[in-house]
C-alpha cells in the first residue's frame, strides 16, 4: 500500500539522519556533562574566594549561584548548537526573555528588596552589631539577608524590615557616630545675679565622665540664653561626648540630667 510505503521511507530516513546524527549526539553529551562539571567546580571555588573575601554567606551563595549558572549555559547552549538545533536555541532564549519580564512584573517588591539587599551588602550602610535607626524603629542588627534585615530592639524583639524600605527611607547608623551632642533647654526663675548659677551649670556638665576630649582635654560645654518666658530665663546647654558603646549617649544625657537637677535645687532655682 501507499501509505504504508511512505511511512517505511519516512522511517528509513529518519533512522539515516539519527546514525548521521550520532557522532554530534555523543560529543554533545561530553561537551554538556563537561561544562556541567566545571560548572560545579567554578561554583565552590568562587564560594571559597568570595568567603575569604567579603566573609558574607549570602553574598558568596549569590556570586556561586551566578557563575553556576553562567557556565551551565553556555555549555547548554553549545551542546544545542552542536545538535544543529539553532531554532530550538532561539526559541529558548526568547522564552526566557519572555518568563523573566513576566516574572519581574509579578514579583516586583521582591525584586526591589533583592536589589536593595545586594547595595546593602556591598555599599555596607550597616553591618551584624551595628544600633541602626530606621523607619521608626531602633535596634541591632542581628542578620542581612538579600530580601530582608532582621534587627533587635531594645525591648528584645525580633524585627524584620524588608531592605527596600530600608533603602529607600533614611538611616542613622548609631554605632558609627562616635561623637554626639547633648542639648538640654531649662527654664530658671530670674535672679538678680544669673552668673553663679550658669558657673554652677557650667561646672555641673564639666563633671559627666564620658565628655568628649580634644588633644587630651575636654572640650568644655557651652550654655547660652535663649529667650525670656514669663518669669523664666530660658537656657540651652550643650555637652558633646564620646559615643563609643551603644549607650554611651543615654548614660551621659542621663548623668547631666541629674546632676543640673541637684545642682539648680541646691541654689534653690527648682523647687
Amino acid at each position: 500500500m501507499e501509505w504504508t510505503q511512505l511511512i517505511l521511507e519516512k522511517l528509513q530516513r529518519w533512522g539515516q539522519a539519527a546514525i548521521n546524527m550520532l557522532p554530534n549526539l555523543a560529543l554533545a553529551v561530553v561537551i554538556f556533562l563537561v561544562f556541567y562539571l566545571l560548572a560545579k567546580l567554578a561554583r565552590n571555588l568562587v564560594y571559597k574566594l568570595s568567603c575569604r573575601l567579603s566573609h558574607k554567606q549570602a553574598l558568596s551563595n549569590l556570586f556561586a549561584g551566578v557563575t553556576y549558572f553562567i557556565i551551565f549555559a553556555i555549555g547548554l547552549f553549545t551542546a544545542l548548537e552542536v545538535l544543529k538545533l539553532d531554532k530550538a536555541v532561539s526559541s529558548l532564549l526568547a522564552g526566557a526573555g519572555i518568563i523573566g519580564l513576566a516574572l519581574g512584573f509579578a514579583f516586583q517588591d521582591l525584586t526591589s528588596n533583592f536589589i536593595s539587599g545586594i547595595y546593602i551588602t556591598f555599599r555596607k550602610p550597616f553591618d551584624t552589631g551595628h544600633v541602626i535607626e530606621t523607619n521608626g524603629f531602633t535596634g541591632t542588627v542581628e542578620n542581612i539577608q538579600f530580601r530582608s534585615t532582621t534587627m533587635r530592639t531594645s525591648d528584645g524583639q525580633h524585627l524584620i524590615i524588608p531592605n527596600k524600605d530600608i533603602f529607600q527611607k533614611p538611616i542613622i547608623n548609631h554605632s558609627l557616630t562616635t561623637e554626639r551632642k547633648i542639648e538640654l533647654h531649662l527654664l530658671i526663675p530670674f535672679a538678680k545675679d544669673p552668673a553663679p548659677a550658669l558657673d554652677d551649670i557650667v561646672k555641673t556638665a564639666m563633671g559627666v565622665v564620658n565628655q568628649l576630649k580634644t588633644g587630651g582635654v575636654r572640650k568644655p560645654p557651652e550654655v547660652w540664653f535663649e529667650n525670656i518666658e514669663g518669669n523664666s530665663l530660658k537656657l540651652m546647654v550643650s555637652l558633646w561626648i564620646s559615643n563609643q558603646t551603644d549607650v554611651s549617649f543615654n548614660k551621659s544625657r542621663h548623668q547631666l540630667i541629674s546632676k543640673l537637677l541637684d545642682a539648680l535645687r541646691q541654689k534653690q532655682l527648682l523647687p
